[in-house]
C-alpha cells in the first residue's frame, strides 16, 4: 500500500524574524498553551540534559510534550545552552523544534528553536506577572542579558509600561549593549546598574536570569520588597536558601520537571523540602485556566519558578506556522 507524498514545513531563523510577531501574539499563543496544560489537555515529560563533551561549557536540553486540544501537535525540542558562544558571535541557545502528528507520529514541521525559545521564555515570565504581580508594579529589576532577557523585559513592559527598568549582567559590555537595545526598542530610559543590589532592591518585579558557572547566593532575600513578584530561573541557583521563606505563594510551570534533575534555581530548595507538593501553591497553567487563584492581595510576595515548557514551544511554534502560511513564508521539504 502506498501513501501520498509527505512534506515537512520548515521555518528557519530568517523566516521567524520575518513573521514579525507582535508582543500580544506571542503572549496569547503561550497563554493558550498554559491554559490547555491547566485543563489537562496535554502530556508533558520532564526535560532531560545531554552533556556532549568533557570540557564543553554547555549542554543540550531535550524537551518533549503533546497537545490533545485545542491543537493536535506533538513535539520535541533540542536546544543547546553554551555560555561561551558569545566569543564566536553566536547566541548561547540554539536548536530546533520538531513537530509531529500525535496520532501517527508523522513529522509535520521543523521550526528554528533559537528565537522561539527566547520569545516563549519571555512570554512565560510576562504571563506569570500578569496573574501574580501587583497591577501597580512600576519598577522592574532584571539580572542577566542573554537572549531570553530581551523578551522578558520587552513583554513585561508591554503589560506594565514601567516607570523604571533596571538591568544588570556580569560583563559591562554586555549590560551596556543590552540597555542600549532596550532603550531604543522600548523608547524609554533604561538604568544599567553595576551590581545586583542596586538592580533588584525594592523593585516590584524581579527577574533573575543569570549565567553562573556554579551555584552562588548572589540575590539576597533581604533585598526583596514585601509584595514583590520574583522570577528566578537561572540554570545555576543564584538565590539564598531563605528566599522561599518570605513567599506567600510558590508557583512553578510544571512540578514534574521542577522536582528532579541536577539544574535549576531552586534545586537546593526542593532538596531541603522548602519547595514540595505541600508548599507548592499551583502550576501556572492551573492559574491561567482559572482553577487556582493568582495574586489575591497586594501584600502577597510571590515567587514563580519556570524551567521552560515543551508545551510553550509547541504552542508558539504552531502559531508561527499558521501565521507563516498566511504570509507565504517558509519552505516545504519532501519527507517521504
Amino acid at each position: 500500500m502506498t501513501h501520498a507524498p509527505l512534506y515537512i514545513d520548515y521555518l528557519n531563523a530568517l523566516d521567524v524574524e520575518a513573521l514579525a510577531l507582535t508582543d500580544a501574539e506571542i503572549i496569547a499563543a503561550v497563554e493558550a498553551g498554559l491554559s490547555a496544560q491547566g485543563r489537562k489537555q496535554t502530556e508533558i515529560e520532564p526535560r532531560v540534559h545531554l552533556m556532549p563533551k568533557a570540557g564543553a561549557d554547555g549542554h543540550f536540553n531535550v524537551l518533549r510534550g503533546a497537545f490533545r486540544a485545542p491543537i493536535e501537535r506533538a513535539g520535541v525540542k533540542v536546544i543547546g545552552d553554551f555560555v561561551d558562544n558569545y566569543k564566536l558571535g553566536l547566541p548561547s541557545e540554539m536548536g530546533l523544534l520538531l513537530l509531529m502528528d500525535p496520532m501517527t507520529g508523522v513529522p509535520t514541521a521543523i521550526v528554528d528553536g533559537s528565537h522561539l525559545t527566547d520569545m516563549r521564555t519571555g512570554a512565560i515570565t510576562a504571563i506569570g506577572a500578569k496573574y501574580l504581580a501587583s497591577k501597580n508594579s512600576r519598577v522592574l529589576g532584571h539580572i542577566g542579558a542573554r537572549g531570553t532577557a530581551y523578551w522578558n523585559v520587552r513583554l513585561l513592559d508591554s503589560l506594565f509600561d514601567f516607570d523604571e527598568i533596571r538591568v544588570h549582567s556580569r560583563r559591562p559590555e554586555s549590560r551596556e549593549a543590552f540597555g542600549a537595545k532596550l532603550s531604543a526598542d522600548l523608547g524609554k530610559k533604561i538604568v544599567v546598574t553595576e551590581d545586583w543590589q542596586s538592580c533588584v532592591e525594592g523593585a516590584d518585579i524581579v527577574v533573575e536570569a543569570s549565567r553562573l558557572n556554579e551555584p552562588a547566593p548572589m540575590l539576597k532575600t533581604s533585598w526583596i520588597k514585601p509584595g514583590a513578584f520574583v522570577v528566578p530561573y537561572g540554570t545555576m541557583s543564584a538565590v539564598e536558601l531563605s528566599l522561599t521563606d518570605i513567599m506567600s505563594k510558590l508557583v512553578v510551570d510544571d512540578w514534574g520537571q521542577c522536582k528532579g534533575g541536577p539544574f535549576g534555581s531552586l534545586r537546593a530548595h526542593v532538596e531541603a523540602g522548602k519547595l514540595s507538593e505541600e508548599t507548592l501553591h499551583a502550576e501556572m497553567g492551573e492559574i491561567v485556566a482559572g482553577l487556582k487563584p493568582g495574586r489575591e492581595r497586594e501584600d502577597e510576595t510571590i515567587l514563580f519558578w519556570h524551567r521552560g515548557l515543551s508545551l510553550s514551544d509547541i504552542a508558539l511554534g504552531h502559531f508561527m506556522l499558521e501565521k507563516a502560511k498566511t504570509m507565504g513564508l517558509g519552505q516545504r521539504l519532501r519527507y517521504a
